[in-house]
């Protein structure tokens, strides 16, 4: 299995001001930065070959730690089709470099929950969510009548890059609108999202039988595969959990 970390986030204003960086990966929580927790997390879940993408910062900050340093583009989308390409053929897991709770044990379980599919995702419900971080900025969502936490990590199957590839960038060009999101998913799912009906099963149903993707939510994961630094809210929560663990 390949693993690659994205890094090329960057940030301004009062975000930057407390993480003291621009680079939000090299933001500390606890006694490491969030690039240091994602390799270390990457590299204990069994990764053979593990990857960053990020600028001259981040391949300072990597050293030793990682097999290659992936240069960086200027948009994220760009940035996703580079690790995507990376893996070739084989199995990749594909994580963001903002979760400060990552663990190793959780990246197991989501890889064992993910099976036979070509493309999954780990969720948590949102009460598991709510109670791994109680008072925590809102992460969660309703799809369908269901409350869940999306996770930060995507896990492909050996060979599935290549045919994924060219939805994953679409979605990841909508990724800040719902609308254009569903959109994606025809006009049947459409629909089924304006009456707010619309299932993860829905979408995991239309993956198969349009694109010939095996998708997969996995259920019931670790809380820590979707706690996020988005927000200056988000990474004050984080250094103070962090505190007090």
């Amino acid at each position: 299995m390949i693993a690659v970390v994205t890094a090329g986030g960057r940030v301004d204003g009062d975000l930057a001001t407390a993480l003291g960086t621009d680079v939000k990966a090299l933001a500390r929580v606890g006694n490491r930065t969030l690039l240091e927790t994602a390799i270390a997390a990457a590299r204990e879940a069994g990764a053979e070959r593990l990857l960053v993408v990020g600028g001259a910062a981040v391949r300072a900050a990597c050293g030793a730690q990682v097999d290659e340093v992936l240069d960086e583009a200027g948009e994220g989308r760009e940035n996703i089709r580079r690790a995507m390409l990376a893996a070739h053929d084989a199995p990749l897991l594909l994580l963001t470099s903002d979760m400060p709770f990552v663990e190793a044990s959780a990246l197991r379980q989501f890889i064992a929950a993910a099976g036979d599919a070509d493309v999954a995702l780990p969720i948590a419900g949102g009460a598991a969510y709510e109670s791994a971080f109680p008072g925590a900025p809102p992460h969660v969502t309703n799809i369908g009548g269901e409350r869940i936490a999306n996770g930060n990590v995507v896990y492909f199957a050996a060979g599935a890059t290549p045919r994924v590839l060219p939805v994953a960038q679409q979605l990841f060009d909508a990724r800040k609108s719902l609308w254009k999101m569903a959109a994606l998913l025809g006009p049947a799912l459409l629909m089924r999202f304006a009456l707010r009906r619309l299932r993860i099963a829905d979408i995991e149903a239309r993956a198969l039988h349009k694109l010939g993707i095996r998708a997969r939510a996995c259920r019931d994961a670790s809380p820590a595969l979707c706690f996020d630094v988005d927000s200056l809210e988000d990474y004050r929560y984080a250094v103070d959990y962090a505190a007090r663990a």
